[in-house]
């Protein structure tokens, strides 16, 4: 495989942690080991999180195409326009971005607090619109983009959770390299890796990338989209064209595509009693902080997994945590007593 060739913006502040996590480790029985990979601790940026991982291949073409406005789409508590609104801040471009009503939700802050208090705080021209969730490419991104246009700016679009853009599973291919490093410091080797999909090219840039040393299938997507067809349709496209850009050298199978669509009840943003109850056990065992819409679905899909012995007894388990605590200022009245 060759990264190397495709120009990356540093926007992270390098390799993230990885930790063991011990208390989780025994509440849940001490059968496997459960270690974290901090992704939300990677950045000086807003709180940082996933979605810079994505963006860092993705800066260097949005320059070089002389645009002077970053413009793109997720919900109102959308982690990722949060992460393009910092990276227009940083690199000194406005942003415009179209915030869609993809959750049924209706907590009176929502629409405040949390990631699109600081988006707003940042300078993006944040507009709610009243479209219901869809993680495909939207006619409101595309007005959004013409609207720029209409104002005499130079936008570059940036699809939702930068998933289908060209360059948008490379962060991730970077990171199972960063992964391996790892491992070989610590001494171990992950046997399973667990992380949250909903539009794909966070899974799907892990796909390729531990397809290099045959582990693609170890990787463990757990659906919080609720649509786990249009999913997996969208993570085999990213794996394909990934897999191409990289020169992996050979064709990811059907087989090697793990998503779990057994936790993104009752619906995509709306936490399940068993979410909330997930959210906490990382939180009092751990402080770990979870979010309702991602990583609380991760988390339970993880902790349910361990409990039906779906991982085999001395498994070395790596969760991987996207960020997305911000969130959780939305479901505020949920969570008011804990």
């Amino acid at each position: 495989m060759n990264l190397s060739k495709f120009e990356r913006y540093p926007l992270t502040f390098g390799p993230t942690p990885i930790e063991y996590l011990p208390r989780m480790t025994e509440g849940l029985g001490g059968k496997v080991k459960i270690f974290a990979k901090r992704e939300d601790c990677n950045s000086g940026l807003a709180m940082g999180g996933n979605k810079l991982r994505k963006l860092e291949y993705i800066v260097p073409d949005a320059i070089a195409s002389g645009a002077d406005t970053l413009v793109s789409i997720g919900g109102v508590q959308s982690n990722h326009t949060r992460l393009v609104a910092a990276t227009a801040a940083k690199i000194g471009m406005k942003c415009r971005l179209v915030q869609e009503s993809w959750v049924p939700h209706d907590d009176a802050v929502y629409d405040r607090v949390g990631n699109i208090l600081m988006t707003r705080l940042m300078g993006a021209d944040s507009r709610i619109v009243d479209d219901g969730f869809d993680i495909g490419i939207r006619s409101s991104w595309e007005d959004a983009i013409q609207s720029v246009r209409d104002e005499g700016g130079k936008p570059y679009g940036i699809p939702a959770g930068a998933s289908v853009h060209k360059y948008g599973g490379l962060g991730y291919v970077g990171f199972a390299d960063e992964v391996r490093a790892q491992e070989k410091d610590l001494g171990i080797t992950f046997d399973f890796i667990i992380v949250c999909v909903v539009t794909g090219s966070t899974q799907g840039g892990m796909i390729v990338g531990f397809a290099d040393d045959n582990r693609a299938r170890r990787v463990i997507g757990i659906d919080a989209s609720g649509t786990p067809r249009q999913t997996r349709d969208q993570v085999r496209l990213i794996v394909d064209q990934t897999a191409n850009l990289v020169e992996l050298g050979r064709d990811v199978l059907d087989d090697e595509i793990h998503i779990n669509p057994d936790y993104a009840y009752p619906a995509y943003g709306v936490p399940s009693a068993e979410t909330n109850e997930a959210i906490r056990f990382a939180a009092k065992t751990e402080a770990m902080i979870t979010d309702p819409v991602y990583e609380g679905k991760s988390m339970q899909g993880m902790v349910d997994l361990v409990h039906k012995g779906f991982f085999p007894d001395g498994s070395k388990l790596l969760y991987v945590h996207l960020g997305g605590a911000p969130a959780l200022n939305g479901y505020s009245y949920t969570y008011r007593n804990g």
